[in-house]
């Protein structure tokens, strides 16, 4: 037999209430009295807030100069798109006669709609980067229908946050909110303008926080219905405080699957701040490349638990070399925090003003150290340094132990010691069995072997016959400009 939804739930509470009775013809009237009520929580109520916070929030229309142009056949750019994006052949249309070729005038077209909120009284607006790049004309339209014509003040790709300025002033500015009050589980409001539709409003709740997309925020999570147009809009809470901007969705279809992701105030202040100031964003750098620290790696090499961020390559002349940080070191901590995902130490980097000297531990071969780093400005535009393969080597050496892993080792000349900038180790000239099945190749460099630095065949040896062989032993490995560990377990 089926039940509609609200016969169901009707059922249940009957249920509960004949519980309820049947309990109370046992026990006597004392303990009733006595029995803990439960709270009764109801859904929340958003007109106060939309009443608030709606007349801070804009909507964003964007236009850029392009020049026009028309086809060979006499059509319009877009309908020769058209034809070309669904495969339909392009009709034969009587040409026009020819003209003499003369530059074509620019022309302003409408590039999209997006969302923002008023940051200042006195006009300063807030919105995402992507709603305003590339634009020769942003209007911000307010709930009043006033129209400006905005300045772009400045705008930070990475972050995704741009600032840009209106001619106003008594405007009604949001209250920020503090993030670090922001909970799993907590209701909050998104207003924009979805698909041009302005002052729209669409709840949920907090799904996550700190969530990383592998982008340079931590970003947080929401089930709230954030569609085209809702870029650049406030994430409200029930305390009708901002606490987010709301900047991407997870998507399959182009349109709202369930999975929001805002960037939080914190960070989009701190941003708008120096955009404000001086017109870009400066963030301090070290020249590292990292990794996660798996598991795995992190038992072998005596971490205990898989934290920091594990270094593959140190630029050469960069802050990181000039403090002593090594390929293969894993960074724990950073002015004192503690590095719990890789992910976290850029973004504590480039909060640090570039030329500040700041305290950093990395852990290696067993043991912490605690080293001083100045930190360094970004560049734009940085290129990584690319990798350099070591020359060719001659005499292989297999011994019975490293015959155990699949090894074949040489040592490195002094030259190619020179060429990859270290100070030991030994250059792999075959690898099989079990050194094949853990991703060891010919030519890549082993600097340590079970947390033991290698200066030679040597030393290689006797770290490799030290080791206990009934475990995994972790090997520091060099790739070119990259090092990381790999676990080879010998074969019996």
């Amino acid at each position: 037999m089926s039940h509609t939804p609200w016969k169901s739930a009707r059922s249940y509470v009957l249920a509960s209430v004949m519980t309820v009775a049947s309990v109370g013809a046992i026990l006597p009237l004392p303990a009733l009295a006595q029995a803990p009520a439960t709270a009764v929580r109801g859904l929340p109520d958003f007109t106060e807030l939309v009443e608030q916070v709606g007349p801070s929030v804009v909507n964003i229309r964007t236009s850029e100069k392009v020049a026009a142009r028309g086809g060979a056949s006499g059509m319009d750019e877009d309908m020769l798109e058209f034809f070309r994006r669904f495969g339909v052949p392009i009709p034969n249309m009587p040409q026009r006669p020819q003209r003499p070729q003369q530059q074509q005038p620019e022309e302003e077209q409408p590039r999209g709609v997006g969302s923002g909120f008023i940051l200042t009284q006195d006009g300063y607006v807030m919105t995402n980067a992507h709603v305003v790049e590339g634009a020769s004309e942003v209007i911000v339209t307010l709930t009043d229908k006033r129209e400006f014509k905005a300045k772009i003040i400045g705008s930070d790709k990475r972050t995704d946050v741009a600032v840009v300025k209106i001619e106003a002033t008594g405007l009604p500015a949001v209250k920020v909110g503090d993030v670090n009050r922001l909970k799993v589980g907590e209701w909050v409001m998104a207003i924009g303008s979805p698909f041009g539709l302005e002052n729209t409003v669409t709840a949920g709740i907090v799904s996550a926080k700190q969530r990383d997309t592998g982008e340079y925020i931590p970003f947080i999570q929401t089930d709230v219905a954030i569609n085209p147009g809702n870029s650049g809009g406030p994430l409200i809470n029930m305390r009708g405080e901002v606490v987010g901007i709301n900047s991407q969705i997870y998507s399959r279809s182009g349109g709202f699957m369930g999975i929001s992701f805002a960037i939080p105030m914190d960070e989009a202040i701190r941003v708008s701040d120096q955009l404000r100031t001086t017109g870009k964003v400066t963030r301090g750098r070290i020249g590292v490349q990292i990794g996660a620290v798996t598991k795995d790696v992190a038992e072998s090499i005596g971490l205990g638990k898989a934290q920091g961020a594990l270094v593959s390559a140190v630029e050469a002349g960069s802050p990181a070399e000039k403090a002593g940080i090594e390929p293969g070191d894993v960074i724990t901590r950073y002015e004192g925090k503690a590095i719990d995902k890789f992910g976290d130490l850029p973004r504590m980097v480039g909060n640090t003003k570039p030329g500040t000297k700041s305290a950093i531990t990395v852990f290696r071969r067993g043991s912490q150290r605690d080293l001083s780093i100045t930190i360094a400005e970004v560049e734009p535009d940085e290129k990584t340094a690319a990798a350099s393969a070591p020359a060719e080597e001659k005499t292989p050496k297999a011994s019975a132990a490293a015959q155990q892993l699949g090894l074949a080792v040489a040592e490195l000349t002094e030259a190619q010691k020179k060429e990859l900038k270290v100070k030991g180790g030994v250059r792999v000239v075959s690898a099989e069995g079990a050194a094949a099945r853990a991703g060891l190749r010919e030519g890549d460099v082993l600097l340590a072997v079970a947390n033991t630095e290698v200066s030679g065949l040597k030393s290689f040896e006797a770290a490799l016959a030290k080791a206990d062989k009934a475990k995994p032993i972790n090997l520091l490995v060099r790739r070119g400009e990259w090092a990381q560990y790999v676990l080879i377990r010998p074969t019996r």
